[in-house]
């Protein structure tokens, strides 16, 4: 009977938590490797944070993980302990710079590479079960175009394609976003231009994508930024610090911090969209009885 009534009174303090606090989602994407998604992805979560923001970074890399390296924290579970039945979400989340919440997965993980539709899906309902106020849920996806990345993009509701000046990443992030589109009904995208060398580099690498998207496809793409080439941000890489802490006036720093300025004027969705998403009871005003059971 305890038991039940505490269900109970968990659950009425999310419907609350659910009402009043609609979570706003950035997924960011790019069609392969190497282009600097995971670095934006930090720095996008701590300069939010730094601004007085509820923020969580899901490293959604399942079985690359390196989130929680990139910010020297050390974590006791990961995602792959909570599909195994060994803890919950909320046993996972670690705390790293100004109040961030980071939930890490696995590193060098097969089977977490490899999660059937159920168990993406199970994951992404798992965060509506959180007791954690969040203002913005940043989810740093895997290269190329598995599952996890089509999932979990789909499930957010502001897609940031973070491409570089370079053949191979603009035709994949080109790739990226025709099957999206095309496939899953993925409509509007920001586009970052990332290691950019010099001044006027960003808009023509976004004009270049743009071209190409406006003649093959039915998208919307707005330019949402460049942040340049910077040694600074290789030495916080080394230091796993995040370059806006660490070296705050660099160049990138500055960048990244726009990028935040700019994202925080973003949209809050306040209705579902009728498919999978995240915290989409939180949209729907919605208590949920908790569960640690992923199906």
């Amino acid at each position: 009977m305890h038991d039940s009534a505490a269900s109970r009174d968990r659950a009425s303090r999310l419907a609350r938590l659910n009402a009043d606090h609609p979570v706003k989602v950035i997924a960011i994407t790019g069609g392969k490797g190497g282009v600097g998604k995971t670095t934006v992805s930090t720095n996008l979560a701590v300069a939010l944070a730094t601004a007085r923001q509820e923020v969580m970074l899901f490293d959604a890399d399942l079985g690359l993980a390196n989130v929680d390296v990139l910010l020297g924290l050390h974590a006791r579970f990961h995602l792959g302990n909570v599909l195994d039945g060994q803890c919950a979400l909320e046993d996972v989340i670690v705390t790293g710079p100004h109040g961030l919440q980071v939930v890490p997965a696995a590193s060098g993980s097969h089977r977490m590479a490899n999660l059937s539709a159920a168990e993406h899906a199970g994951l992404i309902r798992a965060f509506s079960d959180l007791y954690h106020r969040i203002d913005t849920l940043i989810i740093d996806t895997p290269a190329g175009l598995h599952d996890s990345v089509v999932t979990f993009t789909k499930a957010a509701h502001h897609v940031v394609v973070v491409v570089c000046d370079e053949p191979a990443s603009i035709t994949d992030a080109y790739g990226l976003i025709k099957v999206l589109s095309r496939e899953h009904g993925v409509r509007r995208f920001q586009v970052l231009a990332n290691q950019t060398r010099r001044t006027g580099e960003g808009p023509e690498l976004f004009q270049k994508i743009q071209r190409v998207c406006d003649r093959f496809l039915d998208v919307g793409l707005e330019f949402c930024g460049s942040v340049p080439y910077d040694e600074y941000l290789r030495r916080a890489v080394q230091r796993q610090t995040a370059v806006v802490d660490a070296y705050p006036t660099a160049v990138a720093s500055r960048a990244l911090k726009n990028l935040a300025a700019a994202a925080d004027k973003w949209s809050v969705p306040t209705s579902a969209r009728g498919h999978l998403e995240f915290f989409v009871e939180r949209m729907l005003g919605v208590g949920m009885t908790p569960t640690t059971e992923l199906q």
